[in-house]
């Protein structure tokens, strides 16, 4: 049998093994096993992997397990690459409760420093497990890595950020949220900050409101249970898209050190009051009662809009819109900053008000950037918006995954794509009033924008526009893309 030492990287200061928690369940399956294969193809992956399961699995059946999960999403599957890969992995069968458990992880682990562990787990197990592992020895120059959701509010949040600490010092813990792997949503800093034409702009000066979307086609489906006690305002909003919130709203950070992002971050939310629940739309499709393991008299959002403020000096008075709803007319993610109306100037000869101009960042799926400016209409001297379109894929290239990118960081200790305990803790204070006070849940119909009542949450800003789409031949869309949708 190969030994880890065997498959060690050279490198010092390398992760000596990545052992992963829970590694016969549905996210490895879906992500790891395919991450592990891409950083292997690109020569990124240089340790050992161990899995620990209950599971009644050997080292050969884990490898067949990831094989298949691997050909089932890989399209250009390489026996060589996978070869590589599966001689790296090991698999350790145990409870998670059970100290022997720790002991067999060890003598795994023998001769192994700086080990990386990924807790693929419930969020209830955090503490079980780390406080096993400091038990055994094995927390000692280690890090853990530990995957959403983070609470289940700001109590349960500060409950488990304690467990975690009791073991571990803030430096060792990577908290993931697969959002801040990809690329587009890394691209707001380049965006923003690498472009002078735009930095001196972004501002309660020139901007009008920042909306940011993010809607799947598609319903609960086989997860009625997991998701009727989450609801989309803790999958999607207190996690996801407050941290796209912050990459927007963020002031550049001083230097390139982890905690230098982080700060910008957290000084956004710091900013960001409690929200107000009756600046909050909740809505549910139509069906979602029906969906086994739902609640037949549910009041479980699937569709929710708000409405933030950011008391600071850049953004006083500009309002964030955020939105996030399933069973929606469309699958798509993006940020779009409305610029403030331009003035109303007789020698163009405008009859109507000439459109705001924006700044429009899909996230999903195509990733790219849409710039609204005005021109001439091709008759009379109306004006008329005009779309300049980049799609990153043919411009910038295919980019890595978002697991492949977090956890190839996390191997090298770079902790800036990864949540602090301060600032998880306050993403759950703002959210905090709507949870405590949710107000009633609005019925819409599937294939629709959510709740026509959305509306009213924007009157008397822009109103919410229909996102910007790619065309169905995967080219860049050229209508729809800055209509505002009528109430």
């Amino acid at each position: 049998m190969l030994r880890l030492q065997e498959v060690t990287s050279k490198d010092s200061e390398a992760t000596g093994a990545l052992v992963i928690f829970g590694i016969s369940g549905d996210l490895a399956r879906k992500m790891t096993f395919h991450a592990l294969y891409r950083l292997e193809r690109r020569g990124r992956l240089t340790c050992p992997v161990v899995g620990v399961a209950m599971d009644d699995w050997t080292d050969e059946h884990l490898r067949a397990q990831a094989r298949a999960a691997i050909e089932g999403l890989e399209p250009r599957f390489s026996k060589r690459v996978f070869t590589r890969l599966a001689q790296r992995l090991r698999y350790v069968r145990g409870n998670f409760e059970d100290q022997r458990t720790y002991g067999a992880l060890k003598q795994a682990l023998s001769g192994v420093q700086r080990p990386l562990f990924y807790l693929e787990i419930p969020p209830s197990l955090f503490g079980t497990v780390v406080k096993q592992l400091a038990a055994a020895g094995l927390t000692d120059g280690a890090r853990v890595m530990v995957e959403k959701p983070f609470g289940y509010d700001i109590q349960s949040a500060r409950k488990l950020n304690g467990q975690l600490r009791e073991v571990l010092d803030e430096d060792q813990i990577l908290r993931i949220d697969h959002f801040l792997g990809k690329e587009p949503v890394m691209d707001l800093q380049f965006l923003r900050f690498a472009n002078d034409i735009l930095e001196p702009v972004w501002n309660r000066e020139h901007i009008s409101a920042v909306q940011i979307s993010m809607a799947e086609d598609f319903g609960v489906e086989d997860r009625g249970s997991f998701y009727d006690a989450v609801g989309a305002l803790r999958d999607v909003v207190q996690n996801h898209l407050l941290q796209v919130m912050a990459l927007a709203a963020m002031e550049p950070p001083a230097g390139a050190d982890a905690d230098d992002l982080r700060n910008k971050k957290t000084d956004v939310f710091r900013a960001v009051p409690e929200l107000e629940p009756e600046h909050s739309v909740r809505g549910q499709y139509e069906g979602y009662r029906k969906v086994a393991g739902v609640g037949r008299r549910s009041t479980t959002e699937t569709y929710v809009a708000l409405r933030l403020a950011v008391d600071n000096w850049r953004w006083a008075g500009v309002p964030f819109f955020i939105r996030a709803g399933k069973a929606m007319a469309e699958r798509v993610t993006e940020v779009r900053v409305v610029f403030r109306h331009p003035p109303h100037l007789a020698f163009l000869g405008r009859s109507a008000r000439a459109e705001a101009n924006q700044v429009i960042l899909r996230i999903d799926p195509q990733p790219g950037l849409c710039l609204v400016l005005n021109s001439k209409g091709s008759e009379g001297r109306s004006s008329q918006p005009v779309h300049l379109d980049l799609s990153f894929a043919a411009e910038l290239g295919r980019p890595a995954e978002p697991y492949e990118r977090l956890i190839d960081d996390a191997l090298r200790g770079d902790h800036r794509l990864f949540t602090r305990e301060d600032t998880v803790e306050e993403t759950w204070r703002i959210v905090q009033p709507l949870l405590d006070s949710p107000g009633p849940v609005l019925p819409y119909r599937q294939g629709t924008w959510g709740p026509s009542e959305a509306a009213g949450l924007v009157r008397g800003h822009p109103a919410w526009h229909e996102p910007w789409l790619p065309s169905p031949a995967g080219g860049q869309s050229t209508s729809r893309r800055a209509t505002r949708r009528k109430p």
